[in-house]
């Protein structure tokens, strides 16, 4: 009786298990983000917004460091209430710096954030699509599978109509 029992179990459980398998595919989520061509274009845009930022904070650094070494040259010079002056005011600008720095980052982040949720947006009525055209019940991202069969891998078939739908991404 046990034994029946075990085998109408185990009937039932590789049943499921085959539904389920045969209508599961696979993605790689992040390379439809990089290797897209909106997930190129935005990706080399904020590349560029971040080195254009860099390049310019360097650059204000670099002037800032040289009034320094003149101010330090001053120092014997000037009174030393003008000495205190001119490093308030150095400090002031050191401030500044650091704050156009954090904004920088805070502004290339949030546009970062901004490309990826479009390309979710317009990602999300392709998989819905694919699914009813395949019959699919479920996709998940390639990072949360152990091993699978490539044939079940939807990337590049995703990619091909992402790039078709999105072109590029706004991000000014």
């Amino acid at each position: 009786m046990k034994l029946k029992i075990l085998i109408i179990f185990f009937s039932i459980f590789l049943n499921f298990s085959n539904v389920y398998a045969d209508n599961s595919y696979f993605l790689d989520f992040k390379k439809i983000l990089n290797e897209s061509n909106a997930g190129k274009k935005a990706k080399n845009f904020l590349k560029s917004k971040l080195d254009n930022g860099i390049k310019n904070i360097v650059n204000k650094e670099k002037k800032i460091q040289a009034e320094e070494k003149k101010l330090i040259q001053q120092k014997k010079i000037i009174s030393s209430e003008e000495y205190r002056k001119k490093v308030s005011s150095l400090r002031l600008k050191v401030s500044n710096l650091q704050k156009e720095r954090r904004n920088l980052l805070q502004s290339i982040s949030k546009k970062k954030t901004k490309a990826r949720n479009e390309l979710l947006k317009n990602l999300n009525p392709i998989l819905k699509q694919l699914m009813t055209e395949k019959k699919i019940r479920i996709v998940l991202d390639k990072k949360n599978i152990l091993l699978a069969d490539e044939n079940l891998n939807l990337t590049n078939e995703v990619m091909s109509l992402m790039n078709k739908k999105l072109k590029s991404i706004n991000l000014e």
